[in-house]
């Protein structure tokens, strides 16, 4: 990746998916020029683990091992023509989003999965409001799909530059985006089941929207939907599954699966 004009190319480090990166900065890039993306913000008390923004030069030793090891270097390659103060003003107003008018909530969008959601999920009008003075962004990733069957790989954006209103305060997400996000929480607990039990992806998937589809949306009734969907995976669900909440309904799943013949 090369800059183009006058645009300067920064690297947003998603510090908490690059284990020792942070030492290596310390020790062997500790002259670029390099901030706190938490700073400033609700988050600053989290310093150890805020992005960081760090400025490349063309052709750099930083520049190189990142684009050559993006695993071990994971985040958002951003090119701008902004200065300093108004890329990090930007980039810092998009940390905390709205869902509604009474629920905000911290948007990772330096994180190589979640930009893989959320940037595709947004329209000309809506990426131009969220990139904002961003030109460009790449990065090395993808869905939590596609990291299941290794076809991760490197994704680009370019800003359509249309002339929209500017962000809230906070960015309120869209009925699309928010859907988006929520897509990749599954995902992201699907490829981890999988990954822990050794099943296939597709089959855990299969199973997590089942289960949604059920009422066990909480974290742990879905584990223990997959736990029981694990032990009986060809059993039908009965008809008429009774239960005051879906703890209950899953409590009477088991026990007609448990006592069932089959």
């Amino acid at each position: 990746m090369t800059t183009t004009d006058d645009c300067s190319q920064w690297l947003l480090l998603d510090v908490p998916g690059a284990s020792g990166v942070v030492e290596a900065l310390k020790e062997r890039y500790a002259h670029y020029l390099a901030y706190n993306l938490f700073e400033g913000t609700p988050f600053q008390g989290l310093g150890e683990v805020a992005p960081r923004l760090l400025q490349l030069a063309e052709g750099c030793p930083l520049s190189r091992v990142s684009q050559a090891n993006p695993s071990l270097w994971p985040g958002l390659f951003l090119r701008t023509r902004a200065s300093v103060p108004a890329l990090l003003a930007h980039l810092r107003q998009i940390l905390v989003v709205g869902f509604d008018e009474q629920h905000r909530g911290l948007l990772s969008y330096y994180n190589p999965q979640t930009a893989s959601y959320f940037f595709d999920s947004s329209d000309p009008r809506e990426l131009s409001g969220w990139l904002g003075p961003v030109s460009a962004l790449y990065w090395h990733g993808g869905t939590w799909a596609d990291r299941a069957i290794g076809s991760v790989g490197w994704q680009q954006l370019f800003n359509p530059g249309l002339e929209v209103a500017a962000l809230s305060a906070p960015p309120v997400l869209g009925s699309r985006q928010q859907r988006r996000l929520q897509t990749c929480l599954l995902e992201r607990h699907a490829y981890q089941w999988s990954r822990c039990s050794g099943h296939e992806y597709d089959r855990t998937w299969c199973h997590v929207q089942e289960g949604i589809a059920q009422g066990f949306r909480e974290c742990g009734l879905l584990d223990g939907w997959l736990h029981l969907r694990a032990e009986y995976p060809t059993a039908s669900i009965p008809t008429g599954l009774v239960g005051d909440s879906p703890g209950e309904r899953l409590e009477n799943l088991r026990q007609a699966w448990s006592s069932s013949p089959d």
